[in-house]
């Protein structure tokens, strides 16, 4: 066992402080430029969305740029503010375009590190990102660091290991080696979630293996929520997440596994300047939704769909995993 505070969380209610204090959406995000992008043999061992091959005749970092810049367009066109920290090419990290992992930022003025799995992913953590998005935001924010558990392999990978219902204070966590349950909870205290965690797993091959991120198989918004409920084996499991999603008034958008697998359920809620809504997705996961899912999904949101297959491909992550939001 950890020695981690003991919190019972079964039926934990967190007394929430008044719904004008949180938001949900945010129209300002982080985003790092990639240098060095490419397969990371680290991460792969428990990503099972990485694909292996043709990765060193493909000009990965090359294309993998373009396709950064371009979802940078889209969503500057959008009316979202990006703030762009370009990667610093000594010492290498080729996953650090998604900063989702190690950092996060929380109203009013708090910023979140985390503890990562790969120890090639721990070099993407960098003080000046903090002051870069502390200039282009004007506030000073409280630092809570939880990465010295990487010293005892426990770990905790940002919004890809938690699901924030920020409005509802509530965050979804899928239990994996990346996702330690006592860090999690010890997090939802601290931060005012309510903890619901479970188990969600994948086929790969002949076995069925942890999903090595939540943000993989379910995404959160304000009116929302898009997730794959057959990746949960476990019956009570699984009906206490669709209950808590159904409490708390989203509306549920079913993936399947293989919609999953195109990271249809690796998407992001945002709002623009003028409070207009939009929902990012890839163009992998537009390409395997049906029709009567992406009209529940534009009911409510613009799409923005860029095409980052290369990202997708040999990185193991989607559009969700490229943003940090700004609060």
């Amino acid at each position: 066992m950890n020695n981690f505070d003991n919190t019972d969380n079964k039926e934990q209610r967190i007394n929430k402080p008044p719904m004008g204090g949180w938001g949900a959406l945010t129209d300002t995000i982080l985003m790092i430029e990639p240098v060095a992008f490419g397969y990371n043999i680290e991460t792969a061992v428990n990503n099972f969305f990485q694909q292996k091959e043709n990765h060193q005749s493909e000009d990965i970092a090359g294309i993998a740029h373009a396709q950064f810049s371009n979802m940078v367009k889209l969503l500057q066109n959008s009316g979202i503010k990006v703030i762009v920290v370009k990667d610093t090419e000594y010492p290498p990290t080729p996953d650090s375009i998604f900063p989702n992992n190690w950092i996060s930022f929380h109203k009013p003025s708090k910023v979140v590190l985390y503890p990562m799995f790969a120890p090639n992913r721990r070099q993407e953590r960098r003080m000046d990102v903090i002051l870069t998005v502390e200039n282009e935001t004007g506030k000073t924010y409280d630092l809570l660091d939880y990465s010295d558990y990487e010293l005892r392999n426990i770990f905790l990978e940002g919004t890809g290991s938690i699901v924030l219902d920020r409005i509802n204070r509530i965050a979804y966590a899928s239990l994996s080696q990346r996702t330690d349950k006592q860090l999690f909870e010890k997090y939802c205290k601290e931060m005012l979630f309510q903890p619901v965690s479970f188990h969600a797993t994948q086929q790969v091959g002949q076995e069925r293996l942890p999903i090595y991120h939540t943000n993989v198989m379910m995404c959160v918004g304000e009116e929302l929520a898009v997730v794959c409920p057959e990746t949960i084996q476990d019956e009570n499991e699984r009906h206490r997440l669709m209950k808590m999603l159904n409490e708390t008034g989203k509306k549920i958008v079913e993936i399947t596994e293989e919609q999953m697998h195109c990271f249809a359920g690796n998407m992001l809620q945002l709002k623009n300047k003028n409070g207009e809504k939009f929902m990012l997705m890839s163009l992998s996961a537009f390409n395997s939704l049906n029709n009567i899912q992406l009209e529940a999904l534009k009911a409510e949101n613009e799409l923005i769909v860029p095409d980052i297959t290369i990202i997708e491909k040999y990185g193991g992550g989607s559009v969700r995993c490229m943003v940090a939001e700004v609060f």
